[in-house]
């Protein structure tokens, strides 16, 4: 009994090395943030906004849909900071909080969550969830997920019980 335990440990411990050829560059390097452009203007549209100039603050609600170049984000409720710009000439964006069915998408990935905070300045993306991440059949889900825009880097972190959870889907037309 113990053998064929040990056994299928080393199957799993193989597949797993095979299939995560197929979806670890989305892990290494996310098509989410891989070479983005943040100098790129920022397009918003929703339901509503409301401005708070002393505070430098834009809460748009409803439906709200904003891109930057072909990254893409979603939510119910997003929140923008802003400050003046270190010429002088006019506002930028430095933070934009997003709140309930949190959406995020480039031409090849996906990720979801219930809160995301997308930091300008630092150029980065993190979500908290449930979050998953698409990409084609492969899927990863945990409880954070952490993008890196300058590197493309992408880290999840596990939740619940500390786990991270992957589905990796060889490519068709192999053997069969």
């Amino acid at each position: 009994m113990e053998r064929a335990a040990l056994m299928g440990a080393k199957i799993l411990i193989l597949a797993i090395l095979l299939f995560a050829g197929q979806f670890g560059p989305v892990l290494a390097q996310s098509e989410l943030g891989s070479s983005h452009d943040t100098s790129l203007p920022i397009e918003i549209a929703a339901d509503s906004m409301e401005v708070e100039q002393e505070r430098q603050v834009a809460t748009f609600r409803g439906s709200v849909d904003a891109q930057q170049g072909d990254l893409r984000l979603r939510a119910d409720v997003l929140i923008v900071h802003y400050q003046d710009k270190a010429d002088g000439g006019g506002k930028t964006i430095s933070l934009i909080e997003a709140d309930g069915n949190v959406f995020v998408s480039s031409p090849e990935e996906t990720a979801q969550g219930t809160h995301g905070v997308y930091d300008v300045t630092a150029r980065t993306i993190a979500l908290d969830g449930p979050v998953t991440l698409t990409r084609g059949d492969n899927v990863i889900q945990g409880d954070r997920l952490e993008l890196e825009l300058e590197t493309g880097v992408s880290r999840v972190i596990g939740g619940g019980q500390g786990r991270v959870k992957g589905v990796f889907v060889p490519e068709q037309g192999g053997q069969p």
